[in-house]
């Protein structure tokens, strides 16, 4: 797989948030998707499947999602680490684009979507680009989910590592996710949207690599010198057990661009 990297116009990676470089291909290993359910449900609200942009693709479990209905999937990301990592389909096309300013032509897309990932980008300026380069009859998504439950053991040993030992190293980002993405500006007609959970039997292997992906968990790493899944570990096996679920909260926003 090719990574186009030369592309016609310069950005300043230091003005922009890249969390996820570092330890790439675990983040493709480790991280949840999403279900069937919510792809089936995008697909029933467009207008047509010729072109999809998905934007902060990450590791491209939504592209390669994308790829299985949309005629060409476009996936950008700032971490050339994040897209060696991704998955290679045919007709998904990955590109190192800042979201807020890309090389695509305008009236394009009949599909933009971020997953996990719009929290990070300039709203207004990455709004601009979504109005520029989608079809008047698009449809805009902002997916993603919240912090997991499973047994109640268990949630009480994640809510204490989550807010008393890696809390202050979230990024202030890290809220708009807390308020399921309501509390970002919304410059489009808002679509009615149900509610998903995505479910997983996990191993406690599997949770503590999903744990290690987090980007407080990098932080406190980095600031700290030590993993602090560490600290919790011991309690963690005990409360989860070898193998258990794990349930996330699937949360999206749905919207068109507004005719006057």
């Amino acid at each position: 797989m090719k990574i186009q990297t030369d592309i016609p116009f310069q950005f300043n990676r230091n003005t922009l948030k890249d969390n996820f470089s570092q330890g790439s291909q675990f983040y493709s290993e480790y991280r949840p998707g999403y279900p069937e359910e919510v792809f089936n449900f995008i697909r029933s609200q467009l207008s047509d499947t010729g072109f999809a942009w998905d934007c902060g693709t990450g590791n491209g479990q939504v592209a390669g999602k994308l790829a299985e209905f949309f005629h060409r999937v476009e996936a950008t990301d700032i971490s050339e680490n994040q897209l060696g990592n991704a998955v290679k389909k045919e007709n998904i096309h990955y590109s190192i684009q800042p979201a807020e300013k890309t090389e695509f032509n305008e009236d394009l897309f009949d599909l933009v979507i971020s997953a996990q990932a719009v929290h990070w980008f300039d709203f207004e300026s990455f709004f601009a680009e979504v109005k520029r380069c989608m079809k008047p009859d698009g449809l805009l998504v902002l997916l993603g989910y919240g912090l997991f439950q499973s047994n109640p053991e268990t949630n009480k040993v994640i809510h204490y590592f989550y807010q008393d030992i890696i809390g202050p190293f979230w990024d202030e980002e890290r809220r708009y996710l807390e308020e399921k993405y309501l509390t970002i500006p919304f410059p489009f007609k808002e679509l009615e949207t149900p509610e998903f959970r995505h479910k997983y039997n996990w191993t406690i292997e599997h949770l503590l690599g999903y744990l290690r992906t987090w980007s407080a968990v990098k932080h406190f790493e980095k600031s700290q010198k030590k993993d602090p899944v560490f600290m919790i570990e011991t309690d963690l096996r005990k409360a989860f057990g070898e193998k258990n679920q794990i349930t996330f909260p699937i949360f999206m926003r749905l919207g068109k661009i507004q005719v006057f």
